[in-house]
């Protein structure tokens, strides 16, 4: 049995290595991800950045000669807005403008409050980071002048403020740099059932619909032998995309300048090979089933139909992580994907998670890798099975 195991895994090598637009389709796609990841993280660094200049339209300047004066010191870059500004703003071509009514002097010199208008289209990502900025800008000039007031008067302006809030944030770089890239598990998901699909595919349904299965299952081969020795090599190539999509995130996000966003990323050796080897066991798991569901698809195109419903599985717990992040349980680490996923983000965090997590993953994932290799055998005793093509 054992030479025949590898008689049939070097076989399946060879046949799916020749097949080199197979090969470069999967690592591909796998690859899309990382893309993905670094062109949208590089455009919001560029939205973000501090030491972007703030450029900023404003309408009557000659109605507020301080307010003027202090924005400029404050390092915005002041300029006269073109007359259809606000067509602009909506098509994205301005961020804000600033409007100074004409009444603004006399309110502000009878002391009451002097209105200013901000046009934006809250709507845009991009122009959020020059309103805020702006935002920021005003609300500091409104305090400064209001202290200034209360001074003038002979009150202390502590006494507008009888309750100050001092946030404590007990978060660390990693927990800041994990709740953004909670992106990645997904993927590194994704690449471990998307990396092998296609050798699963072409190794169950493909010879069952050019016959050679059949011809196959007629010599005295053991079917246990067989189905692992085609579980191995679609093992080897799920193994081998969640490796390469593991390698390109971690280039990409030494890439992108994810410190404009204000998240500092940590990932030392050691993480990055405890995110490997948290992700592996669902290749064992991924192969298996793809192998037992291509079984009972009589063509390849039938076979791909249901890899399409399937790949849409893993995403599931992925996105209700993102969505609704929930307390890691000792319990959630036995189940398939859900655990592999909060164990990839308990690694990003840089908790301690010790060697309890990856045993259970590692033994819940092979437990089923195991029943539907068994399944896979019992089935391709059935006549059903190998002989029904239509």
């Amino acid at each position: 049995m054992k030479a025949l195991l590898k008689s049939i895994f070097r076989k399946e090598m060879r046949d799916h290595l020749r097949d080199r637009r197979s090969v470069v389709s999967a690592l591909g796609f796998t690859l899309m991800g990382p893309i993905i990841f670094g062109m949208m993280f590089t455009v919001m660094a560029s939205w973000f950045r501090k030491d972007k200049p703030l450029e900023l339209p404003v309408v009557g300047r000659a109605n507020a000669p301080s307010l003027i004066a202090f924005l400029e010191r404050a390092g915005a870059q002041l300029s006269e807005p073109p007359a259809d500004y606000e067509a602009r703003i909506q098509a994205g071509k301005l961020d804000a403008v600033l409007i100074i009514p004409e009444d603004y002097g006399k309110s502000f010199e009878a002391g009451r409050t002097a209105e200013v208008h901000l046009v934006m289209d809250n709507s845009r990502n991009q122009a959020r980071t020059t309103v805020h900025r702006v935002s920021q800008l005003l609300q500091a000039y409104s305090g400064m002048l209001g202290s200034q007031r209360l001074m003038a008067r002979g009150v202390a302006p502590e006494l507008a403020m009888p309750v100050k809030v001092e946030e404590v944030d007990l978060s660390t770089p990693e927990r800041l740099a994990a709740n953004l890239l909670t992106i990645i598990p997904i993927f590194l998901v994704f690449a471990a059932f998307s990396g092998g699909m296609n050798v699963a595919i072409d190794a169950m349904a493909g010879e069952r619909e050019r016959g050679s299965l059949e011809s196959l299952l007629l010599n005295p081969v053991q079917r246990e032998a067989l189905v692992t020795g085609k579980w191995l090599a679609t093992v080897v190539f799920a193994c081998a995309a969640a490796t390469v999509c593991l390698a390109a995130f971690m280039v990409v996000v030494t890439q992108v300048p994810l410190q404009d966003l204000g998240v500092k990323v940590r990932i030392d050796a050691a993480t990055v090979l405890g995110l490997w080897v948290a992700v592996l066991p669902l290749a064992l798991m991924a192969s298996a089933g793809q192998m037992l569901l291509s079984t009972f698809a009589r063509s390849f195109k039938e076979a791909q139909t249901y890899m399409q419903v399937l790949s849409l599985l893993p995403t599931l717990p992925g996105m209700a992580l993102v969505l609704s992040p929930m307390q890691s349980k000792t319990w959630m680490f036995a189940v398939p994907v859900l655990g592999q996923e909060m164990l990839v983000q308990e690694l990003m965090r840089g908790e301690p998670v010790g060697v309890l997590p990856f045993v259970l993953g590692l033994v819940s994932c092979g437990a089923l890798a195991l029943v539907f290799l068994g399944w896979t055998a019992r089935l391709l005793g059935d006549e059903r099975i190998i002989f029904g093509r239509s």
